[in-house]
């Protein structure tokens, strides 16, 4: 028991386990402190990369409403879903609607970001199978989600769960992964990163930044925050035709009747 103290004093472990001065029940209120704006950057600098590749005509952001994740995409529609109209914004179109019940047609949309929406769903295979309905063949999902296997995730099981994004039900990459092969999707990319641990101040996340650096080669699959990007496969069915070729073909050749008189006597009296 008194080796439990000595460790909890220890700057790392405190910085861990310090909870925060108020409990954020929003992403809004989070994102705009020091350790969202960490995470935002490498999130958005990640999507920037992968999205503007992404062609089509029609790209749907789900979660995150205040931040533009499809802000480097050239398709010409760009919709957010937001839940509430306060969340509305003048300068983006939006819709509001649930997740799981987009009012979208089925084959719809070439492109739909899920930026942290699985973990505070309701029904993760719910939304996911929405996500299959509205995508066209060979459309794009990149999903983003919080890595129950790092030090994020620790901080979860330690701290308090009412403020976000603690209160979350964190999923693992390769579930996400195995979810979306049995849906029919092929996945293309997984990365992983944000391995700072939780900490509350600018100071604290300079001085633990060298674990990003080595993270990425050491522990790869512990980083805080990862992000799949799968496409999905529809078999397609090849129509067989008639070989109208070989009918031509055989039309050409003469009948039985014109073979049966070719063969009479007249023809051959004509050979001699």
């Amino acid at each position: 028991m008194f080796g439990y103290h000595i460790i909890l004093r220890t700057p790392f472990f405190k910085a861990i386990l310090e909870p925060d001065p108020l409990p954020l029940s929003d992403p809004h209120q989070w994102l705009p402190g020091a350790l969202g704006q960490y995470f935002l950057a490498w999130e958005q600098a990640q999507l920037d990369g992968m999205l503007a590749d992404i062609f089509g005509y029609n790209a749907l952001q789900l979660g995150l409403p205040s931040v533009d994740l499809l802000q480097v995409n050239r398709m010409p529609l760009r919709l957010t879903v937001v839940r509430r109209l306060d969340d509305v914004e003048a300068e983006r179109s939006t819709v509001i609607a649930d997740d799981a019940a987009l009012p979208f047609g089925a084959a719809s949309l070439d492109l739909v970001v899920l930026a942290h929406v699985l973990e505070f769903a309701a029904s993760p295979h719910s939304v996911l199978r929405e996500i299959d309905r509205v995508l066209v063949a060979e459309g794009s999902v990149v999903i983003c989600g919080f890595n129950p296997f790092s030090l994020w995730g620790w901080r979860r099981w330690l701290g308090t769960k009412k403020e976000w994004p603690w209160r979350g039900q964190y999923l693992s990459a390769p579930r996400v992964r195995d979810w979306l092969t049995l849906l029919g999707f092929e996945v293309q990319i997984t990365r992983m990163g944000c391995f700072v641990p939780v900490v509350g101040s600018i100071k604290w996340l300079s001085r633990w930044k060298w674990l990003d650096r080595i993270g990425c080669r050491l522990w790869p699959m512990c980083g805080a925050v990862w992000i799949v990007h799968g496409i999905k496969r529809v078999k397609g069915v090849r129509l067989i035709q008639p070989n109208w070729r070989e009918k031509r073909l055989t039309g050409k050749k003469l009948s039985a009747v014109a073979r049966r008189l070719g063969d009479g006597p007249n023809t051959q009296k004509n050979e001699e």
